[in-house]
């Protein structure tokens, strides 16, 4: 066994109703705090489901700030603009409260409210300095993980995204109460489902950090994902199914915080960078082809994870393997969602661009069980066209 370190956030609260009591558990952890900034979208704001929370803040004295102008992979003048908001409000616990951008700009805000450092100072893995002000993520959705995980990504050009990657941004506090989740359409709920899946299965693989710990997270991940996905996306009402996708994807993002994702990320960046697809869709839409390119280094470990997703599966290492890259087609499929690049605006012309892109993304790539060439990316990227 290799010597590991693990970290995750201090305090999970997992509860059907738990948002109600949001401003309770707040209050409880922080009790000189008084003026809270909830991070949200328009989107979600507009559902009416961030009433409950704000008002549970309220109840327990807080004065509130609701700042609704997270887009999806946030680009740095809408962090900046937070952060000022932040600062302007006295803000003293900031709320995360929605998907994994508007968690991920919860975190930045935490640190740059809490700090005189740059933005641009802080990209990379362990270069935020100092400290941040109280941070708790409440997701509306089951798929990045990001209330548990250390990184923030930001959009830094037209299609180019640096990610943030540091102790400080573990949460205080991450909650989850499904409640907040009956809205997401089918296709949401299942490619953010998927997303979390492929946490948990690029976790289980990391080449270099993989350890007892994040094993055990992602294999119990990928059983409450495999077994709740369909249901959930069935019967959007199902909050025992959507409760139970929360804690997987929370699971998951517990996982590949400490044990990296590697290659499906990496080829899947530039296709929501370049085509504006969502983060877990692009990563549905390499899965199966980034695991069959694997498969002559990651059998074994594939094989096991097979046996969690498809309980009772037989056969020798090679065709388990193949059993768990079947049934991630199969969930794509049932589901409904896109299922090839060209479905969503990719040309055969862009595999180019896609493949020098994603060579671009050297710190996944390294986590990957088998090396990956340029030339690998491009027959991967075609294979899924």
């Amino acid at each position: 066994m290799n010597d590991f370190v693990f970290s995750t956030v201090s305090q999970i609260v997992a509860a059907l109703g738990a948002a109600g009591q949001l401003g309770q558990h707040v209050r409880q952890r922080f009790p000189a705090t008084r003026r809270a900034l909830v991070v949200t979208d328009p989107g979600f704001l507009a559902t009416g489901l961030a009433t409950a929370p704000v008002r549970s803040l309220e109840a327990a004295g807080f004065s509130v700030h609701t700042y609704a102008g997270v887009v999806a992979d946030p680009p740095e003048a809408v962090v900046l603009a937070a952060a000022d908001i932040a600062r302007a409000h006295a803000t003293d616990v900031v709320i995360g409260l929605g998907g994994g951008s508007s968690m991920d700009v919860a975190k930045l805000i935490a640190v740059l409210a809490g700090s005189d450092q740059a933005l641009p100072s802080m990209y990379g893995i362990g270069n935020v300095q100092g400290n941040r002000l109280p941070l708790v993520q409440v997701p509306t959705t089951a798929g990045t993980g990001s209330e548990v995980t250390n990184i923030a990504i930001v959009t830094t050009g037209a299609t180019t995204k640096m990610g943030v990657v540091a102790q400080q941004l573990y949460a205080d506090i991450a909650l989850l109460d499904a409640t907040l989740t009956v809205g997401l359409p089918p296709r949401v709920t299942a490619a953010t489902g998927i997303d979390a899946m492929v946490h948990a299965i690029e976790a289980y693989t990391s080449r270099h950090k993989k350890n007892p710990l994040s094993d055990s997270l992602a294999r119990q991940a990928l059983q409450l994902l495999s077994a709740n996905l369909l249901q959930a996306c069935r019967d959007g009402q199902d909050l025992a199914a959507r409760q139970a996708m929360l804690l997987g994807a929370l699971l998951a993002g517990q996982a590949f915080s400490n044990a990296p994702v590697a290659a499906v990320h990496a080829l899947a960046y530039p296709i929501g960078g370049i085509f504006h697809v969502a983060h877990g869709l692009s990563n549905a839409l390499v899965l199966p082809h980034v695991l069959r390119f694997n498969a002559p280094a990651a059998a074994p470990l594939y094989a096991e994870l097979a046996e969690v997703v498809v309980p009772g599966v037989t056969g020798c290492v090679e065709a388990r393997a193949q059993a768990l890259t079947v049934a991630m087609e199969q969930f794509a499929h049932a589901a409904g969602i896109e299922r090839t690049l060209r479905e969503v605006g990719v040309g055969e012309g862009d595999l180019d661009r896609l493949a020098d892109d994603a060579m671009l993304q050297t710190r996944l790539l390294g986590n990957n069980p088998r090396d990956l060439t340029r030339a690998d990316a491009w027959e991967i990227y075609r294979a899924a066209y």
